[in-house]
């Protein structure tokens, strides 16, 4: 390939991407490369923002489904060494230089452990600012991060690119009534498997075939317009459609 050639080529199928959940497979497909296997993007809420409204700041979203529904249920964002070190540097940096230099006290130190209990022990984090001064992080993590200088440079440009379509897609959606009419039984299962079951653990927690659990777990999926199981659990979360 010529010089810039996979540059473009990633760029045009980021906008060629017609959902969050594409976006978000485009950027893993590079940043997993380097270890960054979970992603989360989106603006920075105030702090004291009530935690039903922390889910609409959400613009892309890979994390595991039990750790989001945690973190938001915890109120982490206002104790999270990684967002309060990206409002002071307001440049890119690796998480483990935000436990170094925060003052760490009993709820953050507690974030960062319940991090590494989904195996995400470092990662990236990526802050940008918008025109009108909102700003806008690019998290990713995984279970072993070691990057050079020109691979940081390498995630930090597909970052920017990638929360570039994000924003472009949520501005669509917020255009559009967009409302998505998902079954109890639906959510239920959701909920389920936000916890980690299986489809034959719900079937048998809610008294249904292990085929019909699978069936609405599917059936949720192609509403949200999610790739994955864990990108269904996401969306419903910060669609408000499970907590």
């Amino acid at each position: 390939m010529g010089l810039f050639d996979r540059t473009l080529e990633y760029i045009d199928q980021l906008q060629h991407a017609g959902t969050a959940a594409a976006v978000c497979e485009r950027l893993l497909g590079v940043t997993s490369n380097f270890g960054l296997t979970a992603l989360m993007a989106g603006t920075v809420p105030q702090p004291g923002t009530p935690r039903g409204q922390q889910k609409q700041h959400v613009m892309l979203c890979d994390w595991p489904g039990e750790w989001l529904e945690r973190y938001v249920a915890r109120n982490y964002v206002d104790h999270d060494p990684v967002v309060s070190h990206m409002k002071q540097l307001q440049a890119p940096f690796q998480w483990r230089d935000a436990s170094k230099n925060a003052v760490i006290d009993k709820s953050s130190d507690q974030v960062m452990g319940d991090a590494r209990e989904f195996k995400l022990r470092d990662g990236l984090a990526f802050p940008l600012v918008t025109l009108d001064g909102q700003i806008v992080m690019v998290s990713l993590g995984g279970e072993s991060v070691e990057l050079s200088d020109q691979e940081f440079g390498m995630v930090s440009l597909a970052s920017t690119y990638a929360i570039g379509r994000a924003m472009q897609l949520h501005t669509k959606a917020e255009k559009v009534i967009d409302h998505i009419e998902l079954t109890a039984r639906e959510r239920e299962c959701l909920q389920w498997a936000a916890v980690g079951k299986s489809e034959w653990e719900i079937s048998q927690i809610l008294g249904i075939s292990e085929h019909t659990s699978e069936k609405h777990l599917l059936n949720a999926k192609s509403k949200l317009g999610a790739a994955n199981r864990v990108q269904a659990v996401a969306e419903a979360i910060r669609r408000g459609y499970i907590s």
